[in-house]
């Protein structure tokens, strides 16, 4: 007698073959039942898209929600932001009327507004490096500044 037991399957012969199968059923089933809204999927695309672009990220090196010292009394203080990336320095504040910024040294630049799957707004800088824009975002955001020598990319942020 055979101490092979077969339960007819087929998956005892290669290992794994179970697990597989179960993934690609949990996936079909989680495609039909609770779909990728468009909108997200877009933007998932639109961040792969940029994976490989040569722009130089800019760090965070301050957020008012994290390093400031709170003001008693200052209920409504607009958030702080300082990014930097080489030589470049980006500050913005985040207000209820939107944003307002300064590229230093200042230079030429677009500003770009990322917030999810909306499309971009944009702002451009005075001769001090300057700007405003009349975006609050309520989500996630990032900006991706353009001056004539570099773009750089600012990681997401929750307002």
């Amino acid at each position: 007698m055979s101490d092979d037991i077969s339960d007819g399957t087929g998956f005892d012969e290669c290992p794994g073959a179970d697990e597989e199968l179960l993934e690609e059923e949990l996936r079909q089933a989680a495609s039909l039942l609770d779909p990728v809204p468009p909108a997200l999927l877009q933007s998932a695309v639109d961040a792969f898209a940029l994976r490989d672009l040569e722009a130089r990220v800019a760090e965070l090196t301050f957020d008012s929600l994290v390093d400031a010292i709170p003001v008693r009394g200052a209920a409504a203080a607009p958030r702080m932001l300082t990014f930097n990336a080489g030589e470049v320095t980006l500050d913005v504040e985040v207000t209820e009327e939107g944003l307002i910024g300064q590229v230093l040294p200042p230079a030429p630049a677009r500003v770009e507004i990322l917030t999810g799957p909306r499309p971009a707004a944009t702002a451009t800088t005075d001769d001090m490096g300057r700007f405003t824009a009349a975006v609050t975002p309520s989500g996630p955001f990032a900006l991706r500044l353009h001056t004539p020598d570099e773009v750089v990319m600012t990681e997401w942020l929750r307002t």
